[in-house]
């Protein structure tokens, strides 16, 4: 004869924040779906929205470059033969509904840092809510290097080797 005891259910405990832990809703598998009131259905890839927030980021005054240091050697590379990156130092997280990026820039010495860093938020925020449609809930700006106007110079002085 079965056993008609009935055992209460355990519930599951809830992720835990920090390492695997989403900063977006992720409702649905990427790409992110979009609701459409004409019918059909939108998909927007996280490509898309990391050359948004790329793309923004670059025009804020200050920027000089985005990325770190090998990522822009790379970008250099690209460059020379007309294919570069837009998304170069940016990662972005998609969910359904929302969006969040990591973006890292070169300063233009002598901007103000913090100022620049603001405005690349705001920047980056901006863009993905008004050209994507997404709620930004976070953008995180690494700030990676300064650069100075006299790296950009060629180096004229003369060898001590001859």
């Amino acid at each position: 004869m079965a056993n008609d005891t009935q055992h209460p259910t355990v519930p599951t405990p809830p992720k835990p924040a920090g390492a695997g832990a989403s900063r977006v809703d992720r409702a649905a598998a990427s790409p992110s779906p979009v609701d459409d009131s004409a019918g059909g259905h939108t998909t927007i890839a996280d490509g898309v929205v990391a050359k948004v927030a790329g793309i923004a980021a670059r025009e804020v005054r200050g920027v000089f470059a985005l990325g770190g240091g090998g990522a822009r050697a790379f970008g250099a590379l690209r460059n020379v033969v007309n294919a570069e990156d837009l998304t170069q130092g940016v990662k972005v997280e998609v969910g359904e509904t929302q969006a969040a990026a990591d973006i890292t820039i070169v300063v233009e010495y002598p901007t103000p840092v913090h100022e620049v860093a603001s405005a690349v938020r705001a920047a980056v925020k901006r863009a993905i809510t008004d050209l994507v449609g997404l709620e930004v809930v976070e953008v995180n700006v690494d700030v990676n290097d300064v650069h100075l106007p006299s790296d950009d110079k060629d180096d004229n002085s003369e060898s001590r080797v001859q």
